[in-house]
């Protein structure tokens, strides 16, 4: 099941009378893989790690219900799944409320925005996850300069990636869903629509009416910013018989005391031939303001799948982020290498095989960890590596979809 555009869930409610009734239809997908990953370079070796990996597994409800006069209510609730905690299922995938028409599509709630759903289209995998995932390198900024910003308190971290924990989603701000969001997905003419989402600001603080106040006696005045984090993703999309392609821009303002801004530029696209495809995308990610400097990133990635059997398929992509720039002038050797081949085999339309093998090659001062499943190579665990780690891993795993 491939991760699409907000509102894709319900695509087609607009033209369809398959939801003439408010029916409710439970779906899912069940990914697991065993895995062997290895670090080395790095500040200490664990040597060879086995695990078995939730890739991105899921539960879902959706339904429908027709209002008459063109119109149709439309929700969905999706929850990611891990076979190895417990606890109670929350939204934390997408889920929204929302009314389409004639008009499009809007909704309400937590979403994919435009520029992550580029991101997934162009990827190889199927669901875009796994440890060769090209969110390993996309958006990111060294390694999450940013960390993976949570639009609901606005808190980001300022150096590393306090989310690379082994295990652990691993993700840019812009290849994260938004919460408390709101989104319109246009009607479709000649195969473009476009789609807006803004990130509501429900979490600005009181801004003390701009005045200083000391933390204690004795304490010198700290002027306090309000935290006022809020944005908008926007995406233009073109998608006709075998070519599909994307042109993104989403921008955040993080709302912190240094009124640090991020942004992102995204384009890309997909050419299915068949029995092959070929996908590209280009990333620019951009932090003003951070630490009183300007951070820019590129990013290139290039894949392709070919169908060696009905049911195989070989797929293989390779990523390149780019060094820094600060203030325009390059940060020598914080760039990263991400190159994965693999195979899918599926045993019907809902159960597939994969098996994948990745390698990220990070410069001396890069710290990237595989966006999905990371390893942990920024974290306690491999005592903290400051760069030049190289990560490697084998997938085998089963895919089922219902």
């Amino acid at each position: 099941m491939q991760k699409k555009l907000i509102a894709l869930a319900v695509a087609g409610l607009a033209s369809t009378g398959a939801f003439a009734q408010a029916n409710v239809t439970v779906y899912g997908v069940a990914d697991a893989s065993f895995d062997v990953v290895r670090t080395s370079n790095a500040v200490s070796e664990l040597g060879n790690t086995t695990r078995v990996s939730t890739n991105s597994s899921l539960i879902g409800f959706k339904g429908a219900e027709a209002l008459g006069n063109g119109l149709t209510a439309v929700f969905q609730y999706e929850s990611g799944v891990g076979f190895d905690n417990t606890g109670a299922l929350g939204a934390t995938r997408d889920s929204f409320v929302g009314l389409a028409g004639g008009f499009g599509t809007v909704v309400l709630g937590n979403l994919t925005g435009p520029t992550r759903a580029l991101g997934a289209a162009v990827d190889v995998n199927a669901g875009a996850t796994g440890i060769g995932a090209n969110s390993a390198l996309l958006g990111k900024l060294g390694n999450n300069l940013l960390g993976t910003t949570d639009t609901t308190s606005g808190s980001y971290t300022a150096a590393g990636n306090a989310n690379c924990d082994r295990n652990t989603t691993c993700t840019s701000i812009f290849d994260t869903r938004w919460k408390n969001a709101i989104a319109y997905v246009s009607p479709t003419f000649a195969g473009l629509n476009v789609t807006a989402a803004y990130v509501a600001n429900e979490n600005k603080t009181f801004s003390n009416n701009g005045f200083s106040t000391p933390a204690s006696p004795g304490v010198p005045a700290v002027s306090r910013d309000p935290a006022n984090t809020k944005g908008y993703d926007i995406g233009l999309k073109y998608a006709n018989g075998p070519a599909m392609a994307a042109v993104t821009y989403n921008a955040v303002s993080l709302g912190t005391e240094a009124n640090t801004d991020v942004s992102d530029f995204r384009v890309g696209g997909v050419y299915d031939f068949g029995m092959a495809s070929v996908r590209a995308v280009f990333d620019r990610a951009r932090a003003d303001h951070f630490g009183g400097n300007t951070v820019t990133q590129n990013v290139f990635g290039l894949g392709g799948t070919f169908n060696v059997t009905p049911a195989g398929k070989l797929l293989a992509q390779a990523y390149f982020a780019n060094d820094l720039k600060v203030n325009g002038s390059s940060s020598k050797d914080s760039g990263a290498k991400l190159f994965e081949v693999g195979y899918e085999h599926s045993l019907s339309k809902r159960t597939m095989l994969k098996a994948v093998y990745a390698h990220l090659n990070n410069d001396d001062k890069a710290s990237y960890d595989f966006g999905i499943n990371a390893v942990g190579v920024n974290s306690t665990y491999n005592g903290g590596a400051t760069g030049g780690a190289t990560i490697q891993g084998v997938q085998l795993g089963l895919r089922h979809s219902f």
